[in-house]
């Protein structure tokens, strides 16, 4: 168990350091696609490209966040690049800003980016050189940024903060060791024992998906982790022990308690904010379970152009929704620009737009009330701001004041309260109607909410939602099923696409209808010996050896085939890649797109998951005939020994009082993970005979490899894919709730191919969804 093992201090800086460079890359590689053209603009003279570019992109986050206007980033931006002026930054400003979110970069969301900011500043002038004065480097860094640089302190080395408390970084394992006997003898029986290393992988397992690959802080989770244990495990004694045994347990309780303060609450305490956040994010409870919604949530939302990023000048999608609202007699509505949640007022009268003008955004409950629909008004006015004593910055407005209202009955709605809770404030939009029955922005302001109001929304809406959605991967259909409850049908944001070849492509159009192939495929006799085999894989009379040996024969078959179809149209008439949509149906339609883009993958074919209310349960497959055909067969195969293997092991392994639905999903991702490796195994067996079977005969295809052949191919089928949808980002990686992961990774592997797993480091494994 790694809850024994110590880190010493260097490994942690080193874990921590490598991790920030990755990062620093990811932000960066955001940038390059997302704002391509103020990646080029960047300034050569502040070092290191990459780390300029990772703050240049968070600091846009923060500005929209903040709420403030695209002007005000240019503004920052004229000083931070030589001869600013002279280019088009304001619309490389709203390109950026249209494109934060579908990035699929959680540093980005409005609640984390100031927190990325400022530790991406931090880290950036860590590595800048000194001139000997302090003083006149932090102006110059302050001048240049303009903004605040974070000084030296604890964020620096927080590996090395126990030191203050004549401590060292140590486990509890480590820590106990120097206390007396018998409370080392037993803490240590505790943490050795089989039952608590299984609880301790379990949940460091759990947090693992939500720390963003940061090793430091898993380790930092991993030891919170053996703590709760003793304390599980003391707490369970205590309260059936004698008197005696109570008192020496509390004597453990208090020796937890010493290093929790003297070894792992100072490290923890000295991380940035950023750091802090991910940590406490990944514990089991409220805020993950926030994290999770709101994850599901975004990647469900259509994000509007650029026009929507104009300074003072609306959208027609929300002078539109202005329009209906007044003449329906409504001034007020809410939605969300991005990931930043907003609040639409329009202004009714003169003393209203003085009031709007004088605004401070401070939190005033004279100024805005959120409700939260009639049957639980009542239960809950005094938390959302319906009385109590008055705010120590009390402003003044109209009668009634601004109503937010939230629906108990809308996904969305509760998502969108959920933003404003992590934020802890909103975009306050006042607009103006004008004589010619058009709308103009008054005035956007941060309205600003109170700490106890964020934390009773927070608790509100995640207890609906747990019931209106139990699972946060059904979000999204249930968020379209209300769309089309309350909709025409005719969103504009339909027609655009999500691609999940790792990247999303975020004004792409509706797939056209599948084109005909250029080649038939697999041949009739090689396809009916191949579901053969399958089908005797599939057959529950067969023993795990016999369903290996049928399903490695029809993926050795397949292989095969395409790759003597491959060297063949090498030296005839090429074959064209083609592309077909494939349409996937409940239960489990996520996993089933995750399994069938990895088949893909691993026999030469690309996928994007088109977006939109008619495209949810789609795959587009882009590959050779023959490939694309491999791809289906084996899909249709493994997706059926996916769902009843994801049964059968719920049956025998789902610990007690774990969600079954979640357990199921986590054992479907170990599965699809190690099914789809062996597949991958199986090409590159295959490609290795063929390789010698070329070299036997003393010929190639034009002299060409049969590895040269096969990626040339696939650069083609690369180049269909990108023709269609030249705009791809990386989507979020997928996470997940159950315990069940290393069961379905080991059920993969006695129930399908064998071979070799790949890396899942490579390209394939950010096949995510």
């Amino acid at each position: 168990m790694s809850g024994t093992d110590g880190l010493p201090e260097k490994e942690f800086r080193q874990r921590r350091e490598n991790w920030l460079e990755i990062r620093a890359g990811d932000l960066a590689a955001v940038l390059e696609t997302a704002g391509p053209r103020l990646y080029k603009l960047l300034p050569t003279d502040l070092g290191a490209s990459t780390l300029v570019a990772a703050v240049t992109v968070a600091r846009v986050a923060a500005d929209e966040a903040r709420a403030q206007s695209v002007a005000e980033t240019v503004g920052w931006m004229e000083r931070l690049i030589p001869g600013g002026h002279l280019h088009d930054l304001e619309g490389a400003v709203r390109e950026l800003r249209s494109r934060l979110a579908a990035s699929g970069e959680p540093a980005l969301w409005s609640w984390n980016a100031e927190g990325w900011e400022e530790m991406l500043l931090w880290r950036w002038r860590r590595v800048q050189p000194r001139t000997g004065d302090p003083a006149r480097d932090f102006a110059g860094w302050r001048a240049r940024w303009s903004a605040e640089i974070p000084w030296n302190g604890e964020i620096d080395r927080p590996e090395s903060m126990p030191r203050r408390h004549g401590r060292q970084l140590l486990t509890p394992s480590q820590f106990f060791a120097g206390e007396p006997e018998p409370l080392r003898l037993l803490a240590q029986a505790v943490l050795n024992a089989p039952r608590t290393a299984a609880a301790v992988h379990d949940a460091v397992l759990l947090r693992e998906e939500h720390l963003q690959g940061a090793e430091h802080l898993v380790w930092l989770a991993e030891q919170q982790a053996c703590v709760e244990q003793l304390e599980a495990w003391r707490r369970t004694h205590q309260s059936t022990g004698s008197e005696a045994t109570r008192a020496f347990l509390a004597e453990l309780s208090e020796a937890v308690k010493r290093y929790m303060s003297l070894v792992l609450q100072p490290v923890v305490d000295a991380l940035s904010a950023c750091e802090r956040a991910l940590l406490g994010d990944s514990r089991h409870g409220a805020r993950r379970s926030a994290a999770d919604y709101l994850d599901a949530f975004l990647d469900a939302q259509e994000q509007p152009g650029e026009e929507s990023w104009r300074d003072e000048r609306l959208s027609a999608d929300i002078e539109e929704q202005a329009r209906e609202r007044h003449e329906q007699g409504e001034t007020t509505w809410h939605g969300m620009l991005g990931t930043v949640p907003v609040w639409y007022r329009i202004v009714t009268s003169r003393e209203e737009r003085a009031a709007a003008l004088a605004y401070s955004g401070k939190p005033s409950t004279s100024v805005v009330r959120v409700r939260t629909g009639a049957a639980t008004q009542s239960l809950l006015s005094d938390l959302f701001g319906f009385g109590g004593p008055a705010e120590e910055h009390e402003e003044w407005y109209p009668e009634p004041g601004i109503e937010i209202e939230y629906a108990p009955d809308s996904a969305f709605d509760l998502c969108a309260l959920l933003a404003v809770a992590q934020l802890g404030h909103a975009r306050l939009e006042f607009l103006l109607p004008r004589g010619d029955g058009r709308f103009q922005q008054l005035r956007s302001v941060r309205a600003r909410v109170r700490e106890e109001d964020t934390v009773a929304w927070r608790r509100w809406a995640l207890e609906v939602l747990s019931e209106l959605v139990p699972d946060p991967e059904d979000l999204a259909d249930v968020i379209a099923r209300e769309d089309e409850d309350g909709t025409d049908g005719s969103d504009a944001a339909e027609d655009r696409m999500r691609a999940d070849d790792d990247r999303t492509s975020p004004d792409a159009s509706t797939p056209p209808s599948r084109p005909r192939p250029a080649h038939d495929g697999l041949p009739e006799a090689l396809l009916s010996k191949v579901r053969s085999l399958l089908r005797k894989a599939e057959n529950v009379g067969a023993t795990e050896e016999e369903a290996r040996v049928y399903l490695a024969k029809a993926t050795e078959l397949m292989a095969k085939y395409g790759i003597e179809q491959a060297m063949l149209d090498d030296v005839a008439e090429p074959e064209r890649p083609v592309d077909r949509i494939v349409d996937l149906y409940p239960p489990y339609v996520k996993e089933g797109r995750r399994l069938l883009a990895r088949i893909g993958y691993e026999m030469r074919c690309r996928s994007v998951y088109p977006g939109g209310k008619n495209n949810r349960h789609r795959v587009h497959l882009f590959g050779f005939e023959a490939d694309l055909q491999a791809t289906e067969v084996l899909f249709a195969s493994l997706r059926l020994q996916m769902l009843d293997g994801a049964d059968r092991a719920d049956r025998r392994h789902r610990p007690e009082g774990e969600d079954a639905r979640a357990y199921k999903r986590s054992w479907m991702l170990g599965f699809i993970r190690e099914v789809t490796a062996r597949i991958g195994a199986a090409q590159r067996a295959a490609r290795a005979a063929a390789e010698q079977g070329v070299e036997a005969e003393g010929e190639g295809s034009g002299g060409r490899s049969v590895a040269l052949v096969l990626a040339d191919r696939t650069t083609v089928v690369e180049a269909r894919l990108a023709a269609q949808y030249p705009k791809l980002n990386k989507t979020r990686p997928t996470k997940f709730k159950g315990t069940g992961y290393w069961q379905g990774v080991a059920d993969g592997r006695d129930a399908d191919i064998g071979g070799l797993a790949f890396d899942e480091e490579g390209q394939a494994a950010q096949l995510t969804n």
